[in-house]
């Protein structure tokens, strides 16, 4: 699979319903990782950060409620858009399911292209770098899914680093991300780069921009922004 695919955490203990939920967010584009337990799932998002997690109510060793709940009082986990599913469809449960941070909830059984609307759906109000096929910004236009990227119109050549880190700044417009920042969500907060490199990637990105270069922004002791007012910061 594509480095650049959406990666979802699929937390289900039944076999049968996380091969359905595999072989339905693959389907539409998503690369996934199963776990059958809070223990799994713990493991997988120590190792790298999924864009978006699919969590059962009911797991064999504690329930996804308190598993959401550990997650939201972690920094680093906090924002992680989690959608919840379970057989539960008493109101109380969607209720004090949203009140533990839950961002949607959906109750088995399922319509698949239900819930592959409510992951995009997600994933374009949260992650919107990885949740819209096509972006753009004044003069930049990307298509994130062909790896197309123009600029007044023109195709320019961008590698995959330089791809990756203007699809992300063009889905943040005027907001001001530190180097350490820009190394976590462009690159995954378990690559191992220095945060001198990002600059690196600036400076190649703003080459190969050519008209459009001067949006990158650099904003002193701050960061960088991607803006089309005339002066930086």
């Amino acid at each position: 699979m594509s480095k650049d695919q959406p990666h979802i955490l699929l937390v289900e203990d039944e076999p049968s319903i996380a091969e359905l939920l595999r072989f339905t967010m693959e389907g539409a584009g998503f690369a996934t990782s199963i776990a059958s337990d809070a223990a799994e799932a713990r493991k997988l998002i120590a190792t790298a950060l999924p864009q978006l997690v699919l969590l059962d109510w009911m797991l064999p060793d504690t329930s996804g409620l308190a598993l959401l709940g550990e997650w939201r009082r972690e920094a680093r986990t906090a924002a992680l858009p989690v959608i919840m599913l379970t057989a539960k469809g008493m109101e109380e449960d969607k209720v004090k399911g949203l009140n533990e941070g839950a961002d949607d909830y959906v109750t088995k059984p399922f319509s698949p292209k239900e819930l592959v609307a409510r992951v995009q759906a997600l994933l374009r109000r949260k992650v919107p770098e990885v949740g819209h096929q096509s972006l753009s910004y004044g003069l930049l236009g990307i298509d994130t899914e062909r790896h197309r990227v123009t600029v007044d119109k023109d195709e320019i050549e961008l590698d995959q680093a330089e791809f990756k880190l203007l699809r992300y700044l063009v889905a943040h417009p005027e907001r001001i991300f530190s180097r350490a920042q820009l190394l976590d969500k462009v690159w995954g907060d378990h690559t191992f780069i220095e945060e001198r490199t990002v600059d690196v990637h600036i400076m190649r990105l703003r080459k190969s921009l050519g008209a459009a270069a001067d949006y990158v922004k650099t904003v002193r002791g701050m960061g960088y922004k991607l803006s089309m007012e005339a002066k930086s910061a």
